[in-house]
């Protein structure tokens, strides 16, 4: 019985390589790669059009030799370069790997059009470029990007900070490495603080809770004049807000239904509700929006942060936990992880330091937010509502309003 014409096709071995073509290719990625002094522009790049053209059909090891071939060249005309990139990545990664003088474009359309390995090995890469880097971060992939973070010689911009920090929410294991980056800046620390660990919490409270006092200094002369201007200038009155030492707001007191601060704590020790919440935020000069992210914020840190900042004594923690409706001790009679972390941070950190991270929410959760760092957190928070208890899910519903308007 005859084989069907299919299987006697696929028996059949594979033709010979072809010597002429094996030196032709060689031939034409010689001329290419001639100094300018031997070649001109034109001629060059009619050669290159030439191998592309017989790339299209070489083999695989043939593409690899002229890869390899190329990995000194200083100026190698972009259409060559983008196929041999382009290409699998056993072709690709010669040029990836051992030719250092690739361009950003050639780069970012590596980036674009080929597979995650090829990014992969891109990301490695010495001296990356903030415009190469950002492309690379967009396809958010998390083995990629972790690379792209431990390369020190990698540069990566502002924003492409912000896209990782928002990923972090659901890529944790990129918290750690991200810290390590010397681009990060508070703005990123204070969002990826919410959802970071305690480990990475402690991290960046070390970090990034700083003094305030050369501001102080600077500026302790302009609250004078902004007084006697009535405190008219709204940028001013702003940023003086996040120098000044006093952190309670006077104004808010005389308004409140409390004669203190305390007596407000106090009475949300029995159950906290969304009108306590606001007030507490109000008195401590806060945003009702900030005081609900703390409230329901399960680490305890931020609460020892608000607790610090406006002289509240330690002992305030437990009363608005408990007012939380959280428990104080394990199945085991211990003190309460999130508890004991909040008691910890409490007594470790000094007060100036930790009024400058409140501050810093307050007004970042305000103001400074991009949308990437806004939606990431707004999305974390909805996702989680369930979680809460009755009081919590009432802060984090008027929380979830304050960001969507």
């Amino acid at each position: 019985m005859s084989e069907p014409a299919e299987q006697i096709e696929l028996n059949q071995p594979e033709p010979a390589p072809s010597r002429a073509r094996s030196t032709l290719l060689k031939r034409l990625a010689d001329v290419v790669c001639l100094p300018s002094s031997r070649v001109n522009a034109f001629e060059r790049a009619m050669t290159a059009d030439l191998l592309v053209e017989m790339l299209r059909e070489a083999s695989e090891s043939e593409r690899e030799r002229v890869a390899r071939r190329l990995t000194g060249l200083v100026e190698a005309p972009g259409p060559l370069l983008r196929t041999l990139l382009r290409d699998q990545i056993e072709v690709a990664q010669h040029l990836l790997t051992e030719c250092p003088h690739l361009n950003d474009v050639d780069l970012v359309d590596c980036v674009r059009t080929a597979t995650p390995e090829h990014r992969r090995l891109i990301a490695q890469r010495r001296g990356l470029s903030e415009t190469v880097s950002d492309s690379i971060i967009e396809f958010e992939e998390p083995s990629v990007i972790e690379t792209l973070l431990r390369n020190e010689q990698a540069r990566i911009s502002h924003a492409g900070m912000e896209s990782i920090v928002a990923g972090t929410r659901s890529d944790a294991h990129l918290v750690p490495v991200l810290l390590k980056r010397r681009e990060l800046r508070p703005s990123h620390a204070y969002v990826l603080f919410w959802w970071a660990d305690s480990e990475a919490r402690r991290t960046i409270l070390q970090r990034f809770a700083v003094t305030r006092e050369i501001l102080q200094e600077a500026a302790g002369d302009v609250f004078a004049i902004a007084a006697t201007e009535g405190w008219q200038d709204p940028l001013a009155r702003k940023a003086l807000q996040f120098i000044e030492r006093r952190q309670r707001n006077r104004a808010a007191l005389e308004k409140s239904q409390f004669d203190s601060l305390e007596s407000a704590v106090a009475a949300a020790q029995t159950g906290m509700s969304r009108e306590l919440a606001e007030e507490i935020s109000y008195l401590s000069g806060l945003k009702p929006m900030t005081g609900a992210k703390i409230f329901t914020d399960q680490g305890g840190e931020s609460l020892a942060i608000l607790c610090k900042s406006t002289g509240l004594p330690r002992a305030a923690i437990r009363a608005i936990w408990r007012g939380l409706r959280r428990a104080e001790t394990d199945e085991s009679g211990a003190i309460a992880p999130g508890l004991a972390r909040a008691l910890n941070t409490f007594d470790i950190i000094a007060v100036d330091k930790a009024q400058t991270v409140l501050r810093y929410w307050n007004w970042s959760l305000s103001s400074a937010l991009t949308p990437v760092l806004l939606r990431a957190i707004r999305e974390g928070d909805e996702g989680g509502i369930d979680q809460f208890s009755v009081p919590q899910r009432t802060a984090m519903l008027a929380l979830s309003d304050e960001l969507g308007r």
